[in-house]
Order: structure tokens, then C-alpha cells, then sequence
């Protein structure tokens, strides 16, 4: 895949992980499309492609941090917020225990 092709895909799924992260927050989506576009407006004239591979190594972490780690989260009352976890952030719990069972020896 040509860099050009890599690049345009990689802003492209950060916008559409910016819009589902963020989504009904106008501020925090106004403020991420800003940030977004000014990091690849900024690395635009960048020819290295050693750079050009570092910059897209963190571009892809940023958009899985985004994805896999951040939350929503609304002030209801002056001492209490209201999470809002999407689906894909929702995992099914182990239970811990205090004293783990031992495999009994056959």
C-alpha cells in the first residue's frame, strides 16, 4: 500500500473513532477534529519515510487508546458523574478470589 494511500486511511479512521468516542459532545468533537487535522497538517511536507513510519506508528496507537480506553462522562449533579461506556468497551468480568482454588494432582 503506498504511503499516501496508508496516511489518508489512518486520518480517516481517526475521525470515525473521534465521532464514535465523542459522540453527542460537540466541544471534546470540535476540539479532536482540530487536534486531528492540525498533527497531519503539521507533518504534511515530511519525506522521510523513516519519520513518515514513525508518525503513523503513533497516529495507530492514538486511535486504539481512543477506541479501547476512553470514556464519556456527564456531570448530573455538582458531586456526581454519569459514565457513559460504549459496547465495545463493556468486557466480561472474572470474579476474583481470594483464595484460588488449587488443581487437585490425578
Amino acid at each position: 500500500m503506498k504511503v499516501l494511500a496508508q496516511v489518508l486511511k489512518l486520518f480517516k479512521s481517526l475521525h470515525r473513532t473521534r465521532q464514535e468516542v465523542f459522540k453527542n459532545d460537540t466541544r471534546a468533537l470540535e476540539a479532536a477534529r482540530q487536534k486531528i487535522n492540525e498533527e497531519f497538517k503539521n507533518n504534511q511536507n515530511e519525506t522521510s519515510e523513516e519519520k513518515i513510519n514513525e508518525l503513523l506508528k503513533i497516529a495507530s496507537d492514538v486511535e486504539v487508546i481512543l477506541r479501547t480506553s476512553v470514556i464519556q462522562a456527564v456531570h448530573t449533579d455538582s458531586d456526581k458523574i454519569l459514565l457513559i461506556p460504549r459496547k465495545d468497551l463493556l468486557q466480561d468480568n472474572t470474579p476474583y478470589l481470594d483464595k484460588p482454588t488449587k488443581k487437585r494432582e490425578s
